[in-house]
């Protein structure tokens, strides 16, 4: 049974989003999602300071979100890359979970604004996102952050973004420490069972994620590409250690289970969160249930034990 906490929270979600036109382009979605995130925003945490800075990539200057802990002394870093199905939100949108993350650990948070589908396509996000963990590490001393102390995270579309990212890192000395994934999605195969369990699950159906998947890969083959589907790599070996938190009424669950699974035959060290009675996107719904919140706190656990051991 889905938690009955998040019945209020789904209420407010889904009055939000019933004033979307049928015929809504993508630039109205995003400025409809922004609209919701505002009002359903919780108050600031204590003890944290958000800032903007811009990262330089090959096709323009990427803004970012920092959300830092003001304890003043040199902190890890998560390099955070939000959902949204690689179309729309933004790190505003998600700072309710950032300016969380950072202040239950007392670290730094940088949220990626990267470039959305389907104008900017596969790779254009990926190529972003990794851009930033490179900035972050060559800029440490500036941002006052740790560079061995640099993990990468995010949910949905940007757990599928964080994923890639400790791919194309892999080997260098730009890899990330760790990766917390978030309800992600991790390969375009829908024959899981999942799919069919909860096809018409709250928050994402599946009848809308072929657009979803097409959007961000137009080129087919390129769904096979493991920047784009972490889950296809030939080798998972040598990959950061991961946290995979997804939920058991979502489609994407048996992505993030089966990615567990490939990590941990590799010899990667996973932890793995069910997510039991929760639904995609449950950390939008922290204030009104008491499971999403308990979730966030051990993502913040697991991260601060990481960077403890590090």
């Amino acid at each position: 049974m889905i938690n009955p906490e998040l019945d209020a929270f789904l209420s407010v979600w889904d009055k939000g989003w019933s004033v979307l036109p049928a015929n809504a382009s993508p630039k109205e979605r995003r400025l409809l999602f922004e609209y919701i995130a505002e009002r359903m925003r919780l108050p600031r945490p204590e003890g944290v300071t958000s800032s903007v800075r811009f990262v330089p990539c090959e096709k323009r200057n990427v803004l970012v979100r920092v959300d830092r802990h003001d304890d003043g002394c040199t902190q890890p870093c998560l390099i955070y890359m939000h959902g949204g199905a690689w179309a729309q939100g933004s790190p505003m949108t998600h700072a309710d979970i950032t300016m969380r993350i950072a202040a239950e650990n007392k670290q730094t948070v940088i949220s990626v604004d990267y470039a959305l589908a389907p104008e900017h396509p596969f790779p254009r996000a990926v190529y972003e996102c990794r851009d930033a963990v490179k900035w972050a590490k060559d800029n440490a001393a500036d941002l006052d952050i740790d560079p061995n102390r640099i993990a990468v995270g995010g949910d949905s579309a940007g757990g599928n973004l964080a994923a890639a990212i400790t791919i194309a890192l892999r080997g260098t000395a730009y890899a990330p420490m760790a990766q917390l994934l978030i309800y992600p999605g991790t390969d375009f195969d829908m024959s899981k069972p999942s799919y069919t369990e909860n096809a018409d699950a709250p928050l994402l159906k599946v009848a809308g994620m072929p657009t979803v998947n097409a959007n961000y890969c137009p080129n087919e083959e390129d769904r096979q590409n493991p920047l784009a589907a972490p889950s296809l790599a030939e080798s998972h070996v040598g990959l950061p250690q991961a946290y995979i938190a997804v939920a058991q009424y979502d489609p994407l669950r048996d992505d993030g289970a089966s990615y567990a699974d490939k990590l941990r035959a590799a010899g990667v060290p996973v932890e793995f969160d069910t997510g039991e009675g929760l639904i995609h996107g449950y950390l939008r719904a922290m204030e009104y249930c008491a499971a999403s919140r308990a979730s966030l706190a051990r993502m913040c656990a697991w991260l601060a034990n990481c960077y403890a051991t590090e």
